[in-house]
């Protein structure tokens, strides 16, 4: 470890918590080192400390591993770490609570059948609900008894506290009942008595509810285990978008090398259709660099002899030979990479109500259990009567509605997003999506279709426009650049078959010339017409200016020594998206158009879609930075994103939300992600995450209710089986109604 006298930063994986209130404590305890600030991320298992002084990393480990949980320096993630083949798999982190939760419900089910049905209660029907629950609680269960002790060793009580303490007591008094009391005679049964009465438990078993509970709470947890999982995944897809391998020219000899390999320098070679390896300075040839996943510049980037390119964009046209300036984690892919980390790490760990409610609740359970059998004991009721109903208090506190009262919710609300194209990836988003005000939309992708489209065509007097788009078409369609590309399926759509051209000629930087049905046809720049001395007429002039001005691309179209028509070429806004823009303000949200695009266009669009609120020309490392911005002035941010680009903003964002047409690491990094790429379903999502959250409070209050209700009847040594077996089935069943009203949840798109 290294010892630091001055200030120092590090980020700490952290092992063994349970729930958001373990983070809580373990950043409490760090924050009382003097010199010492930390936050402690309870989704992603990592703390963050910037420490000063004397202090030495091993202090801050010491410190964390004295509060009852495990910590160290995590392997830094580098750019060149993935393997070759990509086919070395990782262990699964989640294997060993699968396994316990399967082996939980394959236990569980037959018992809690044969003890709420009486039926099912045939002569020895008790020692096997025994024999089927012994694994359940000891086994399976082990990871809630583990972390209660360490609580419990720290002075510290939570949720995983009221599980072991509630399962232990309901099956060790089953336990009791059935060797040393009466539960344990042939063909005893749990007759259905509504009725209210003391008694002294000998006859009373409860492996239904220590089976039951211990299923439901492994199954909430293992759902939300894979979700935070998801957080690593964003920058593993961040940094397998990088190249592979590069073709390396030294000595004028070209090999193909693993990336890893490649050095500053280092001069290597790019062909069309391949990704640029790092960044670098173009050293040969021209080309048009697509960099949208990187910049969120919709139109692809001319790039000549001395112009700096980024590695991960996608070389469309030429032939470019690229000297290497920057490599592994220097590169600009690798820096935001490490913004999305640091965003992560950042943002606030949501505090689990049902953790907030057992902070509380547990002690109280646990101190009104033991004045109950105080109380009694020294009432003369008996040892075995006053047992009952201390014990009565554990049983009848132990939380099956409130372990239900999330997961089932969040079942029934994340299926029917899935129905409806919306995918939510864990209970932390719903309550965030309950407190968002303000929207930021990324342009390229979100708003806009992404891809360069012909959106019209102005031609000069007397001109045919069907004349102009077949012969610009069929000269485009011999080219691969993507605006060449957009005017010949443009051309195509509106004039059908695009005649083979005769000659053909590509002119670096300024468009096409050739012979199309023995016309001389120029398209492109205006600079392309300049070399021929052609001028464009008054008309066409007016139609240019007014293109870019709107931000469009103008295209001038030539033949026979006169300018004929000009095409507009832009990213199309997509036709959902004004509607999406309205939807959003009705649910109180202020929409903000963010786009690394320039002013021109950003206003363009933004009007198009109500949007009054526009921030352009923001590169791809700043977006994290608005948002951040944003935030600091009160407001919590929804981001709603597709590329590359936008993966540190949606991270850092308070709710990140991504078109599922969009990049991996977009959608990783976010929290909820739109399968259909229409941003009306941004609005839907908001309003599923707020109606999801409602009906998990509203679980939580009925579960909570059934509590309250219940533990006086217990305390007071009233404790009848069937009626507590009823009040949690009705507590239970009036849960799960609950939460499968979301099934009528309908999108508006």
């Amino acid at each position: 470890m290294t010892n630091l006298t001055d200030v120092g930063e590090v980020e700490l994986a952290i092992g063994g918590m349970t729930c958001a209130s373990c983070a809580a404590r373990i950043e409490k305890k760090l924050n009382r080192m003097d010199g010492v600030e930390a936050t402690v991320n309870y989704a992603t298992e990592k703390a963050k400390v910037t420490y000063s002084g004397s202090i030495a990393v091993s202090d801050l480990i010491a410190t964390v591993e004295a509060t009852g949980y495990t910590a160290q320096e995590p392997t830094p993630v580098a750019a060149d770490s993935t393997s070759e083949s990509g086919t070395v798999e990782e262990p699964d982190p989640h294997r060993s609570l699968r396994q316990r939760l399967v082996t939980t419900v394959v236990l569980a089910v037959p018992v809690i059948a044969m003890a709420m049905v009486p039926a099912f209660q045939f002569e020895y029907w008790q020692w096997l609900s025994l024999t089927l629950t012994a694994p359940v609680v000891t086994y399976a269960a082990w990871p809630f008894h583990k972390a209660a002790w360490t609580n419990a060793r720290h002075g510290a009580a939570t949720m995983d506290t009221l599980i072991s303490v509630g399962t232990s007591a309901a099956f060790l008094w089953s336990l009791w009942a059935l060797f040393f009391g009466t539960a344990g005679t042939p063909g005893m049964t749990h007759p259905f008595e509504l009725t209210i009465g003391r008694s002294d438990g000998a006859g009373n078993i409860y492996l239904e509810a220590a089976a039951g509970v211990t299923a439901f709470i492994l199954a909430g947890r293992y759902f939300e285990a894979r979700s935070k999982r998801m957080a690593g995944a964003a920058l593993k897809a961040l940094l397998e978008l990088g190249a592979k391998e590069v073709t390396v020219v030294r000595n004028g000899v070209e090999s193909t090398v693993p990336i890893g390999d490649l050095r500053t320098g280092d001069r290597f070679l790019v062909r069309p259709g391949e990704k640029i390896a790092t960044d670098g300075t173009v050293v040969e040839g021209s080309s048009a660099v697509d960099a949208s996943m990187l910049t969120g510049e919709s139109v692809p980037v001319e790039v000549v002899v001395g112009d700096s390119v980024a590695g991960a964009t996608l070389n469309t046209s030429g032939r470019l030979v690229v000297e290497a300036t920057r490599v592994g984690a220097d590169t600009q892919l690798a820096r935001m990479a490490q913004l999305v980390e640091e965003a992560q790490n950042g943002k606030a760990a949501a505090q689990r109500l049902a953790d907030r409610i057992s902070a509380v609740f547990v002690p109280v359970v646990i101190t009104l259990a033991t004045g109950t059998f105080g109380f009694w004991l020294g009432n003369d009721a008996g040892l075995s009567a006053a047992f009952t109903a201390g014990v009565a208090v554990l049983i009848i506190a132990c939380p099956c509605a409130l372990g239900l009262a999330t997961p089932t919710a969040l079942m029934v609300g994340t299926g029917r997003g899935a129905q409806v194209g919306i995918l939510i990836k864990g209970p932390e988003v719903l309550e965030t999506a309950r407190k968002v005000d303000t929207v930021v939309l990324d342009k390229t992708g979100t708003v806009t279709t992404g891809q360069m489209t012909l959106v019209a065509v102005r031609t000069g007097v007397d001109e045919n426009e069907a004349d102009a788009l077949r012969l610009a078409g069929a000269l485009e369609n011999a080219s691969e650049h993507p605006i060449a590309r957009a005017v010949a399926e443009g051309a195509a759509r509106k004039v059908g078959t695009l005649p083979v051209p005769e000659d053909f000629t590509n002119v670096a930087g300024l468009g096409v010339q050739g012979i199309v049905e023995g016309h001389a046809v120029l398209v492109g720049r205006g600079r392309l017409l300049d070399e021929w001395e052609i001028r464009l007429p008054v008309e066409l002039e007016r139609a240019k200016e007014a293109a870019e001005a709107a931000g469009r691309t103008a295209i001038l179209v030539a033949w026979d020594g006169a300018a004929r028509a000009v095409l507009e070429v832009a990213d199309a806004i997509k036709e959902t998206s004004p509607e999406a823009v309205r939807r959003l303000r009705v649910l109180g949200l202020t929409p903000i158009l963010l786009t690394g695009d320039n002013r021109t266009v950003a206003d363009t669009v933004a009007a198009e879609v109500g949007i009054t609120e526009v921030i352009a020309e923001v590169m791809p490392e700043d977006k994290a930075d608005v948002v951040k911005r944003l935030q600091s002035e009160g407001r919590s941010v929804a981001m709603v994103g597709d590329g590359i680009n936008d993966a540190a903003a949606l991270a850092q964002a308070d709710l990140g939300l991504a078109m599922g047409t969009g990049t991996d690491a977009a959608i990783e990094a976010s929290d909820l992600t739109l399968v259909r790429g229409d941003l009306r379903t941004a609005a839907d999502a908001i309003r599923l995450s707020r109606k999801t959250l409602g009906t998990i409070h509203s679980n939580l209050f009925w579960a909570f209710l059934y509590n309250v209700t219940a533990l006086p009847l217990a305390a007071a040594g009233l404790l009848n089986p069937m009626i507590a077996g009823a009040a949690m089935a009705f507590s239970s069943v009036s849960v799960v109604g609950n939460s499968l009203r979301l099934r009528r949840f309908s999108a508006q798109s």
